[in-house]
């Protein structure tokens, strides 16, 4: 393995430096040495989380939850269900006090009481102060010190428009009451004054995405213009305090926007010459140093100094987890030697620069600061233009050090209620017990050269997710990333493309040819009804006959037609979607109305169906051999026959490539007929298909009226599979069809019928109820709740119920209704008029047996429904119970967890249901008793991903294997077993015999 070391010019004053610093750190050290029992209990739980990796995730979770719990017997039975899990070692001390039996117990409220109390004071560490007055306490503490600071609010995770302005309203107060109390400050030279100019006293740390509750890449016309609106009226009331404002950046996605916008806004005229702004930049960051080079251009370019805050990164398992789910490279360094690398390069590029941009160093890592310390002391920056920076309650003697050698030193102050600051302390406390944390390093005595030395990168640190080892097994198709300012250019040229191409004729194809029809019908976009999407040829009944025999004829080759060749037939058809992707979801967008990014999720899944389904093939066709001496016994697989494919409109691409493709890679012979209102798309993979190589009469696509082409193929004799998804009117009716025996007919027609749901979300009192709030907006008004998977009940305990019920429409009110080509829409039209007004008969009913939460206007322009809920449903009152399959919502008061599971179990349905909850015992009871085929924990219900989530109900909401599971192909396929006798005389060949 080939080694990098980072070496540099300033490396000798580095060290000399370092070594000052760490001396005067380490001076009554003794924070990880044995444990004693004077320590504070705040001390014991991080030295006990540092020994234990199991009791680290087990803690930290029941930190989590702390905040949401309301009672002592609550904590009580929290605590002992978190720390009785078989992955931790438990402390003496936490075994005695864990030893209650009952949480109700004088033992059991000690322990509530001695665990809730320190992790209070551990919070308290990190977060300077639940209130103004609180926090105003600590900032007149730290001036004493000779530290500056930045407060920021906690909490900032807005999901609501009111939130959005809420916060804003929170900083021009937090501003105004910060200036007023720095009036009556005594001066620091320090930090009020450098290089003969006054600094501001006051500080505030922002974050962009806080200004808007649907700041989104995607729309990034949208976000900058509502975001702005709402950062000038805080620069200018910053300015009338003094007040200096810097701009911190979150997650990866938002960074690139962040920017953008922030760009475009300070070269405004008004805000040009502003030099107590500030940004910041992640050096865990592949492309950080880029940025940064970026804004330095930019900085010049504007012809005044703003300040650029450098930090390593605080979401790094967030980054990696969401980036190998999505299978996206990975934006962070994996190695921490290559960020503390990254870090040191970008402080060098940054202080080279100083006459352009300010740098704030922000590190606890001894060795970062004494190289940023080094590098400006070589290169004779001014004290004006850089500044060392600490997180409140991390690395205080650090601080305290580097003030003693007369730097300007500011302490980052996180201020607020406690329960939005939770997530904020797990991001500390990861940060100071991962092994990789200098803090934890340095507590732990590692010497001194180990400690100061120069990053060594290795060459393990891989940029792109783990592939699969073997090129033919399966990997998912990564989403479009629309973050990316790229893709979203893309997507805008597909759409003016694809808008060239509306209201062309699409034909059936029968046996390799396009034919002709005597009846066509339009395919309209339901977000503008009178614009024409395609014409679409409907077959006749005698059409749909030609069409049997064709595949008929064709199926004795195809049959024969080896796996590997079908098999990568299907990789063909994935790799042509993946080359048109942007094309097909412009056509599922303007088609069925779906929005931008869910569209684009559709054909990853299509493209993950090609691939899954081509492997599990590869896979099936090995058999299974179950030999004996002198005799061998083969179990393989044969296709079926002729399969008929009827395809929904509410997901037109992926299920109908799903069923489809299944048939064809096992042998069989495939008419697809979609639904009337998705045809356009049908055709589309019609093109892919035919393109991708399958032979004459194999797939036929053969759209048609479904009470009679659709009916006439169900009952064909020569039909052997059916694969529906649809309502379950129609799937019962064509399970009964295909089970009466036809003449001519030698088989039993196998069905496979999904067919739609009344999915459940469980909100407990454990519940994170800002994820329970996202999680069950995305799930009930994705898709305006067309979604078989969508949430139509919401099952919520009574002692958050009126609470939930609040910010659930807050946060439905804030989302934006519109045609689904805008990028801003969150919620486009319903399918067709027929769907709009049986929804509207449904909201009607639904007025007649609950409250109406919130009812939403909706533009008259297409097939839209604003989204409704309804709160205080009857379990069993009509919209409780029936699919409605639109953007409707029952929300139904429970006492407790055990009335909570009877409810959801209580309709003849059992496709997806959901749980929000950080109770291990409710958990654990949900996946035993939770009646659904999937079922999704602390996250939304909709979007199952192939091989990852196979998808599929029981009950009435389906019969047949999970389509993306293991299982599915088998429904294609007869088995059979080939037993042969290989004794020859008495003489049989022996295996590995000489």
């Amino acid at each position: 393995m080939v080694l990098q070391v980072q070496t540099s010019t300033y490396e000798a004053k580095t060290q000399e430096i370092a070594k000052q610093l760490l001396a005067a750190t380490q001076e009554n050290r003794s924070f990880f040495g044995a444990l004693r029992d004077q320590m504070r209990w705040d001390d014991k739980l991080l030295a006990w989380a540092m020994s234990n990796p199991g009791l680290r995730v087990q803690l930290f979770r029941f930190i989590d939850t702390l905040p949401a719990l309301r009672s002592k017997p609550e904590i009580a039975a929290h605590l002992q269900e978190y720390l009785a899990d078989e992955s931790v070692e438990l402390p003496t001390a936490l075994k005695g006090m864990l030893g209650f039996a009952n949480p109700d117990s004088m033992p059991g409220q000690v322990a509530a009481t001695t665990v809730s109390t320190g992790v209070e004071t551990l919070a308290h560490k990190y977060i300077s102060g639940e209130n103004i007055k609180q926090a105003l306490k600590t900032i007149e503490r730290l001036r004493k010190e000779k530290m500056a600071f930045t407060v920021d609010l906690l909490g900032e995770a807005v999901i609501t428009e009111a939130e959005a302005q809420s916060y804003l309203e929170r900083y021009l107060d937090l501003m105004q009451q910060l200036v007023e109390a720095s009036k009556s400050w005594t001066p620091v030279g320090l930090i009020d004054e450098a290089d003969g100019q006054s600094l501001p006293k006051v500080q505030v740390s922002v974050k962009l995405t806080a200004f808007y509750s649907q700041f989104d890449p995607l729309d990034a016309k949208g976000s900058e213009e509502r975001v702005s609106d709402r950062i000038r009226t805080l620069l200018r009331r910053a300015k009338e305090l003094g007040a200096s404002v810097h701009f911190d950046i979150e997650q990866y996605a938002y960074k690139d926007l962040t920017f953008s916008i922030l760009k475009k806004l300070l070269i405004e005229e008004e805000f040009r010459s502003r030099t107590d702004l500030g940004v910041t930049i992640q050096a865990y960051l592949r492309d950080s140093e880029q940025d940064t080079q970026n804004l330095i251009n930019w900085a010049k370019q504007r012809g005044y100094p703003l300040t650029i805050r450098l930090v390593k990164g605080a979401y790094w398992d967030q980054e990696t987890i969401k980036a190998e789910q999505k299978h996206w490279q990975q934006p962070v360094y994996n190695d921490k030697a290559a960020t503390d690398a990254n870090f040191e390069r970008i402080t060098e590029l940054l202080l080279e620069n100083h006459q352009y941009v300010y740098a704030a160093i922000g590190s606890h890592n001894v060795r970062s600061q004494a190289h940023a310390i080094a590098t400006a002391q070589s290169l004779n920056v001014p004290r004006r233009c850089f500044e060392m920076q600490v997180l409140y309650g991390m690395g205080d003697k650090l601080a305290k050090a580097l003030v003693d050698k007369g730097y300007r030193v500011r302490v980052y102050c996180p201020y607020g209620e406690l329960l939005p600051g939770m997530a904020y302390l797990i991001r500390r406390l990861l940060e100071n017990t991962a092994n990789s944390s200098f803090l934890r390093q340095n507590m732990e005595n590692r010497p001194v050269e180990e400690l100061l030395a120069p990053p060594v990168v290795g060459q393990v640190d891989n940029q792109t997710t783990r592939q699969a080892e073997n090129p033919s097994s399966f990997v998912g198709a990564p989403d479009t990333d629309y973050a990316e300012e790229e893709q979203r250019n893309e997507a805008n040229l597909a759409l003016q493309n694809v808008r060239q191409q509306l209201g062309r004729t699409y034909l059936p194809l029968i046996n390799g040819e396009y034919v002709q029809t005597q009846q066509v019908v339009d395919s309209v976009n339901p977000s503008n009804f009178s614009e024409v999407v395609g014409k679409i040829g409907l077959l006749s009944v005698e059409q749909a006959e030609q069409a049997m025999q064709a595949a008929k004829a064709a199926f004795p080759a195809w049959r024969k037609t080896p796996v590997k060749e079908r098999a990568g037939i299907l990789r063909k058809a994935a790799d042509l979607m993946e080359q048109r992707r942007a094309e097909l979801s412009v056509w599922i967008v303007l088609e069925v109305g779906k929005p931008v990014r869910e569209a684009d999720g559709e054909v990853s899944e299509a493209i993950d169906f090609c691939r899954y389904y081509a492997s599990e093939m590869e896979r099936l066709d090995q058999g299974f051999n179950y030999d004996v001496a002198g005799e061998t016994n083969r179990y393989i697989y044969q296709p079926r026959g002729i399969a008929v494919v009827i395809s929904p409109w509410n997901f037109p691409l992926a299920i109908a490539t799903g069923m489809t493709v299944a048939a064809l890679v096992t042998g069989n012979c495939t008419l697809l007929k979609p639904a009337e209102t998705s045809s356009v798309i049908a055709a589309k993979l019609t093109e892919v298909l035919v393109d991708a190589g399958f032979p004459k009469g194999v797939f036929q696509y053969v759209p048609g009226k479904g009470s009679q082409v659709g009916a006439y193929l169900v009952n064909h004799a020569y039909t052997h599979v059916i694969a529906f998804t649809g309502s379950q009117e129609v799937g019962c009716r064509i399970y009964a069809d295909a089970a009466i025996l036809k003449p001519g007919q030698k088989h039993m027609k196998r069905v496979i019928a999904e067919m739609g749901g009344k999915n459940a979300i469980i909100v407990d009192e454990s519940a994170d109820l800002d994820s329970a709030v996202v999680g069950v907006v995305q799930s009930a008004f994705g898709y305006s709740g067309q979604k078989c998977s969508a949430c139509s009940r919401v099952i919520v305990l009574e002692p958050v119920y009126d609470t939930f019920v609040q910010r659930f429409v807050e946060a439905t009110k804030s989302l934006n209704i519109g045609e689904t080509e805008l990028p801003s829409t969150q919620v486009g039209p319903v399918i067709d008029a027929n769907a709009r007004d049986r929804i509207r008969e449904y909201i009607e009913k639904g007025k007649a047996e609950a409250k109406v939460a919130l009812e939403m206007p909706a533009p008259d322009n297409g097939y839209f429904i604003g989204p409704v809920i309804f709160k205080d449903v009857p379990a069993n009152g009509v919209i409780a119970q029936e699919e409605i399959f639109g953007p409707v919502v029952a929300v139904i008061k429970v006492k407790n967890f055990k009335e909570a599971l009877e409810v959801a179990n209580g309709t003849n349905y059992a496709l997806t249901g959901g749980l929000y909850s950080r109770t291990p015992s409710h958990i654990e009871k949900a996946q035993d008793e939770f009646e659904v085929g999937n079922l999704y924990i602390n996250r939304n219900i909709t979007g199952a991903i192939v091989a990852r989530q196979p998808f599929g109900g029981f009950k009435l909401s389906g019969v047949g294997s999970k389509a993306g599971g293991p299982d599915y192909l088998l429904q294609f396929t007869e088995p059979r077993t080939v037993t042969e006798n290989i004794q020859r005389q008495g003489f049989a060949p022996i295996e590995g015999a000489e």
